[in-house]
């Protein structure tokens, strides 16, 4: 692989705040497909995308929380989703998102703050590479439990070692036992960059929401 791709990977994760992970996502916006494609072959969206499909219903609203440039908005299209909202805290990735043409709505907000939607807003939630290190931590599902309507759906990736080792697994359990949610899926460890990081291994989360 390219080893200017590599080092911008960890150019973006290595950012100290939000306003620097903005910064440099915008900066990385036009060529961000390109270089997940080409030098990672990312199929995380495609695969969540695959597990929400089979528990929602394609009329359903959709908030694709870190759309990015709108991989997931176009894998949910191709299944046939077309009321779909993208959220993501940088405006230039949410530029390229707006040029898929497959979002009803676009809007600049950071996952993990306080987020601008009405509760019970949505029938599902994806979200896509998002929890994991420097992005998104355990506290993000409140918000997204908040703006989910009672059995509807969050759906996420997340890596396996940032599960088990950075509050994630016993935030999601803490949520279980609260009944606030409730696990219906769980992939198997997959590569989500078989290309470029080999090594990572991904989960698909499915959760219902209960309350």
């Amino acid at each position: 692989m390219n080893r200017k791709n590599e080092d911008r990977v960890q150019w973006v994760y290595s950012s100290k705040n939000n306003s620097e992970l903005s910064e440099r996502y915008d900066e990385w916006a036009k060529d961000y497909d390109k270089d997940l494609s080409e030098f990672f072959g990312w199929i995380a969206p495609n695969t969540a995308s695959s597990y929400l499909a089979k528990y929602v219903n394609p009329d359903s609203t959709v908030l694709d929380a870190g759309a990015g440039t709108g991989l997931v908005g176009l894998a949910l299209a191709e299944r046939g989703f077309r009321n779909l909202t993208a959220m993501d805290l940088s405006e230039g990735m949410l530029q390229e998102a707006r040029e898929k043409n497959v979002y009803k709505k676009l809007d600049q907000m950071i996952l993990g703050d306080p987020l601008r939607y009405k509760t019970d807003s949505f029938d599902a939630v994806i979200s896509v590479g998002v929890m994991t290190l420097g992005h998104a931590g355990p506290n993000s599902f409140n918000e997204l439990l908040r703006i989910t309507k009672p059995e509807g759906y969050i759906v996420f990736t997340i890596r396996t070692d940032v599960y088990l080792k950075n509050g994630f697994k016993e935030k999601q359990e803490e949520m279980e036992s609260q009944k606030l949610w409730e696990v219906v899926d769980v992939s198997d460890e997959f590569h989500p960059l078989p290309i470029g990081e080999p090594e990572v291994l991904h989960q698909v989360w499915v959760y219902r929401v209960l309350n």
